[in-house]
């Protein structure tokens, strides 16, 4: 229960901080492409 609220609330940052769908996407992209550096 308390993982789900977790979730949800990290979910409510996550777009009030971008706001627009474009902008939840070029976040997605930006925390993909330090993923990937951090595994070269």
């Amino acid at each position: 229960m308390k993982l789900t609220a977790l979730i949800v609330a990290l979910c409510a940052l996550a777009l009030a901080g971008c706001n627009t769908v474009e902008g939840m996407g070029k976040d997605i992209k930006k925390a993909g492409q330090t993923i990937e550096k951090a595994a070269k």
